[in-house]
């Protein structure tokens, strides 16, 4: 829905589907019931999720025409895509496969390609698009610094082959689309200051060898063709799990000019470790759990962190000279405490404050995914819930 500080929506990995009739089940049980709760007199817009298996299928001329027509008559547009998990995303272990195949590989490149054909379809007009995307590839996959490397050369290779379609695509169709690219904790690009040494130092200038070569770009020319379609996917809760600062982030990003594609409004969980150390460490055991990644960040005495790769390893190498944890569990956002524990609701308060006050994107997606996977109190029905994300979300920018 569109808001005075861009559209909002949510995303819709929070409903299971990796063939597209049974996500498109999902969403005709659940959207009528959200847009009549939200936006029941003006259209309601939707992050769309669509696995590979999925985008297959969608891409047939019949079975898209279906879908557009299905919209239409909902009153629904979709203008963003989530193309961050591929493949099984629910009833299934995840954990590292999230970032499976990553951008090393054609089938990444081929995947996002057919999204962005999808996503420029149902793109509205007047309106541009994005597709978010992994970081890059799961630095554990490399066993060297020297292999690291490697595969981040080859992920760029591939970003930059679909730089030069969504570049095509704009001169052929008028339809501007872009790359949101995602730092999430332990990928290649882990942070947003490990996003703009790449962008800065890789992207930018293989950008201008690429485009000069191929098509006698300048090289400000090829900077501005990479600045508009290769963007920044901002996760709020995984900037938080890394004590990222909001303000912070987008200086860095000004400095060199790299947009925004979307806001990923999310929570990630807080345990501060100065009172009830036992019982904390008790409490945040639950959220344990075997399908997703949960990554670890441990603010020490002395402000240096610690980093784990999941909170089963955290868990086991806790001490008392660790102070704070973060960690990387997609919780509710209109909730700020757990018992004992607590989110990182007020990264959200802030980032979104800064947003208002100058809006830094056109598009805010809400994404909390592991309804499934909470414990059991905290679990309520998903229509419910996402209403609830999104009237807590409008609270916070404090309009109507």
């Amino acid at each position: 829905m569109k808001t005075p500080y861009g559209h909002l929506t949510y995303c819709s990995n929070i409903h299971p589907g990796e063939k597209w009739a049974d996500h498109f089940q999902s969403l005709r049980e659940n959207l009528p019931f959200i847009k009549q709760q939200l936006s029941p007199d003006q259209p309601l817009g939707l992050g769309l999720r669509v696995a590979n298996e999925a985008s297959i299928e969608l891409s047939k001329p019949e079975v898209l025409a279906e879908f557009k027509s299905w919209l239409a008559e909902n009153d629904i547009y979709v203008f963003v895509i989530n193309g961050f998990p591929y493949g099984g995303f629910h009833n299934v272990v995840v954990k590292d496969d999230v970032h499976a195949p990553d951008w090393t590989t054609i089938d990444r490149l081929e995947y996002t390609v057919r999204l962005f054909n999808i996503l420029g379809e149902l793109l509205p007009e007047g309106m541009h698009g994005g597709v978010s995307t992994p970081p890059l590839s799961y630095r554990y996959w490399w066993e060297t610094e020297e292999d690291k490397e490697k595969a981040t050369a080859r992920a760029t290779s591939h970003i930059l082959e679909l730089l030069d379609k969504l570049i095509s695509i704009e001169k052929e169709t008028g339809k501007y689309l872009h790359l949101d690219i995602e730092p999430e904790p332990d990928g290649i690009l882990d942070n947003t200051v490990d996003f703009v040494e790449w962008y800065k130092k890789t992207l930018l200038l293989r950008a201008e060898e690429y485009l000069g070569a191929k098509y006698g770009y300048t090289n400000q020319q090829a900077t501005e063709a990479a600045l508009r379609h290769i963007q920044l996917c901002y996760d709020i809760c995984h900037a938080a799990v890394g004590f990222e600062d909001p303000q912070l982030i987008l200086d860095s990003l000004n400095e060199v000019g790299i947009k925004v594609g979307r806001i990923q409004v999310s929570s990630a969980l807080k345990v501060n470790f100065e009172s009830e150390k036992e019982i904390k460490l008790k409490a945040i055991e639950t959220f344990d759990e075997p399908v997703y990644l949960h990554q670890v960040v441990a603010l020490n005495e002395g402000q240096s962190k610690t980093r784990y790769p999941d909170l089963k390893e955290a868990l086991s190498d806790w001490n008392e000279h660790q102070k704070e944890w973060r960690v990387h569990f997609h919780v509710p956002l209109f909730v700020n405490t757990y018992g004992v524990l607590e989110s990182t609701q007020s990264d959200i308060v802030k980032t979104l404050g800064i947003h208002k006050e100058k809006p830094f994107s056109d598009y805010m997606e809400v994404e909390t995914y592991t309804w499934g996977v909470l414990p059991e109190d905290m679990q309520k029905p998903i229509g419910e819930s996402i209403v609830r994300e999104l009237e807590w979300v409008k609270k916070i920018l404090s309009y109507e």
